[in-house]
Protein backbone atom coordinates (compact mmCIF):
# COMPACT_ATOMS: atom_id res chain seq x y z
CA UNK A 1 0.00 0.00 0.00
CA UNK A 2 2.61 2.63 0.64
CA UNK A 3 4.54 1.90 -2.31
CA UNK A 4 1.06 2.75 -4.41
CA UNK A 5 1.22 6.04 -2.11
CA UNK A 6 4.56 7.01 -3.21
CA UNK A 7 4.12 6.07 -7.08
CA UNK A 8 0.90 8.56 -6.36
CA UNK A 9 2.57 11.24 -4.94
CA UNK A 10 5.75 11.33 -7.62
CA UNK A 11 3.19 11.40 -10.16
CA UNK A 12 1.44 15.06 -8.77
CA UNK A 13 4.58 16.11 -8.27
CA UNK A 14 5.29 15.00 -12.01
CA UNK A 15 2.13 17.29 -12.47
CA UNK A 16 3.33 20.12 -10.93
CA UNK A 17 6.77 19.96 -12.38
CA UNK A 18 4.72 20.06 -15.48
CA UNK A 19 3.23 23.01 -15.03
CA UNK A 20 0.23 21.47 -14.09
CA UNK A 21 -0.67 20.54 -17.53
CA UNK A 22 -3.25 17.92 -17.94
CA UNK A 23 -4.60 15.67 -20.69
CA UNK A 24 -7.19 17.99 -20.80
CA UNK A 25 -5.90 21.67 -20.54
CA UNK A 26 -7.44 23.30 -23.80
CA UNK A 27 -3.69 25.24 -24.18
CA UNK A 28 -0.54 23.89 -23.89
CA UNK A 29 2.69 25.45 -24.07
CA UNK A 30 5.39 22.12 -25.70
CA UNK A 31 8.95 22.43 -24.20
CA UNK A 32 11.92 21.17 -21.93
CA UNK A 33 11.60 24.76 -20.15
CA UNK A 34 14.31 26.39 -21.29
CA UNK A 35 14.19 30.47 -21.37
CA UNK A 36 12.39 30.39 -24.95
CA UNK A 37 9.84 28.18 -23.97
CA UNK A 38 9.23 29.93 -20.70
CA UNK A 39 9.21 33.19 -23.40
CA UNK A 40 6.50 31.59 -25.70
CA UNK A 41 4.17 30.55 -22.13
CA UNK A 42 4.82 34.29 -21.11
CA UNK A 43 3.35 35.52 -24.46
CA UNK A 44 0.55 33.00 -24.65
CA UNK A 45 -0.85 33.83 -21.08
CA UNK A 46 -0.71 37.65 -21.94
CA UNK A 47 -2.29 36.98 -25.15
CA UNK A 48 -5.23 35.28 -23.56
CA UNK A 49 -5.42 38.17 -20.76
CA UNK A 50 -5.49 40.60 -23.25
CA UNK A 51 -7.87 38.54 -25.39
CA UNK A 52 -9.98 37.67 -22.29
CA UNK A 53 -9.94 34.27 -22.57
CA UNK A 54 -9.89 32.31 -19.03
CA UNK A 55 -9.23 28.44 -19.80
CA UNK A 56 -5.95 26.46 -18.41
CA UNK A 57 -2.58 26.47 -19.48
CA UNK A 58 -0.27 23.53 -19.70
CA UNK A 59 3.53 23.47 -20.00
CA UNK A 60 4.22 19.98 -20.97
CA UNK A 61 8.24 19.22 -20.24
CA UNK A 62 8.48 15.67 -20.93
CA UNK A 63 10.04 14.97 -24.06
CA UNK A 64 7.83 11.37 -24.07
CA UNK A 65 4.84 13.39 -23.98
CA UNK A 66 5.70 16.34 -26.44
CA UNK A 67 6.89 13.47 -28.86
CA UNK A 68 3.75 11.81 -28.15
CA UNK A 69 1.97 15.20 -30.38
CA UNK A 70 4.71 14.68 -33.54
CA UNK A 71 6.45 17.65 -32.34
CA UNK A 72 10.37 17.92 -33.28
CA UNK A 73 10.96 21.20 -33.09
CA UNK A 74 10.09 23.43 -29.97
CA UNK A 75 8.57 25.82 -28.20
CA UNK A 76 5.47 24.87 -29.55
CA UNK A 77 2.07 25.95 -28.88
CA UNK A 78 -1.21 22.87 -28.77
CA UNK A 79 -4.72 24.05 -28.94
CA UNK A 80 -7.77 21.48 -28.74
CA UNK A 81 -5.44 18.72 -28.87
CA UNK A 82 -4.14 20.24 -32.50
CA UNK A 83 -0.46 21.69 -32.67
CA UNK A 84 -1.16 24.81 -34.29
CA UNK A 85 2.63 26.28 -34.12
CA UNK A 86 6.23 24.78 -33.72
CA UNK A 87 10.08 25.78 -33.88
CA UNK A 88 9.74 29.89 -32.90
CA UNK A 89 8.85 31.85 -30.34
CA UNK A 90 5.54 33.40 -30.71
CA UNK A 91 5.28 36.88 -29.61
CA UNK A 92 2.10 38.35 -28.47
CA UNK A 93 0.51 39.28 -30.96
CA UNK A 94 0.93 36.11 -33.01
CA UNK A 95 -0.08 34.33 -29.78
CA UNK A 96 -3.49 36.53 -29.98
CA UNK A 97 -3.83 36.02 -33.73
CA UNK A 98 -3.88 32.29 -32.84
CA UNK A 99 -5.64 32.03 -30.11
CA UNK A 100 -8.27 34.36 -31.72
CA UNK A 101 -8.97 31.61 -34.55
CA UNK A 102 -8.09 28.08 -32.18
CA UNK A 103 -10.34 28.92 -29.29
CA UNK A 104 -14.09 29.25 -28.92
CA UNK A 105 -14.85 32.57 -27.00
Amino acid sequence: MALLEKKEKKEKKKSKEDGGASEDAPVKVLGIGCANCQRMEANVREAMAELGLDCDVGHVREMQRIAAYGVMSMPALVIGGKVVSSGKVLTKEEAKEILSKEVPA
